[in-house]
């Protein structure tokens, strides 16, 4: 059967890339619009990469981006009667917990604890075949995404971070290997109703990361470091970093090994983690330099 790929938030971040990546392996790609009719089609496969991701948002917001859309999504794969598979990316810090507490959390990591919830119900009620995967910091040398580790790199670059936060694991992703991993899903029956976990399990601690990233651009890099329990102690104005990313200054590790094996089996390469650092920081470099210019 010919592939026919609908794709929610293809503009996106990640979404550009597996349009990319999709179009790359020969298949049909159609791409949603925002408040538009979508048009006919015989969909075989739905990518769902849209939602909101930023921080401050009012709850209601953020579940509106992230619940309720999940959730349409869900219901219109279920009226596509060719319908392979719906790929669903998820967040490798939300996916399969099942409590959200959106005052301990954050309205935006606790819609996306509860849309991940969602999307497994609803997906399981209405028997649609799916796939979740879960990217860490999804970064690459063409991605601009400012938030998150991208904050901390403009902190280092502007000389404006007075120290090292503590020995956090953030992990990373590489934007293409995310892209080509989720195209690949749908043509492999072993993926279905699985999660995956996307991340380097060799992304430094982030002090290290720091180091190494601003040591690569030639700036100074603080040489205190931190405490985790002291970093999320400290109060916004001090830290220059919203309240809500917190919780993601943490030591945990995840359950990566199906989604190596998955890569193995299917030949797909993992980039060189430092490498693959560097070259994005340069990228930010030179988007920052642009602006300013």
């Amino acid at each position: 059967m010919t592939r026919h790929a609908l794709v929610f938030g293809a503009r996106g971040h990640i979404g550009r890339h597996v349009v990319g990546a999709l179009g790359a392996a020969g298949v049909r790609v159609t791409a949603a619009r925002r408040n538009e009719p979508l048009p006919p089609g015989d969909f075989t496969e739905i990518h769902h990469c849209a939602g909101a991701y930023r921080f401050g948002m009012t709850v209601e917001e953020a579940r509106a981006g992230n619940v309720d859309t999940t959730r349409a999504v869900v219901e219109l794969a279920a009226r596509q009667p060719g319908l392979r598979r719906l790929v669903y990316v998820s967040g490798y810090r939300v996916s399969g917990l099942a409590e959200w507490d959106y005052r301990r959390l954050g309205a935006y990591e606790a819609s996306k604890v509860e849309a991940d919830a969602v999307f497994r119900a609803r997906a399981d009620e209405l028997g649609v075949p799916w796939t979740i995967v879960n990217p860490a910091s999804v970064i690459g040398p063409d991605s601009d995404q400012q938030l998150g580790l991208a904050a901390n790199v403009k902190q280092l670059w502007d000389g404006s971070m007075k120290a090292l936060p503590g020995n956090a694991f953030v992990p990373v992703v590489a934007a293409g290997h995310l892209a080509e991993f989720m195209a690949l899903v749908p043509t492999d029956p072993s993926t279905e109703r699985q999660a995956y976990w996307l991340l380097a399990d060799d992304t430094p601690l982030l002090p290290d990361l720091l180091t190494l990233v601003g040591t690569h651009l030639g700036v100074r890099v603080p040489r205190l470091r931190v405490p985790l329990p002291l970093v999320r102690s400290l109060p916004a104005w001090i830290t220059k970093a919203d309240p809500e990313t917190r919780s993601f200054l943490s030591t945990d590790r995840y359950p990566t090994a199906s989604a190596r094996e998955f890569a193995a089996r299917h030949d797909l390469k993992v980039p060189d983690v430092r490498t693959l650092l560097c070259n994005w920081a340069d990228n930010l470099v030179a988007g920052w330099i642009r602006s300013a210019s």
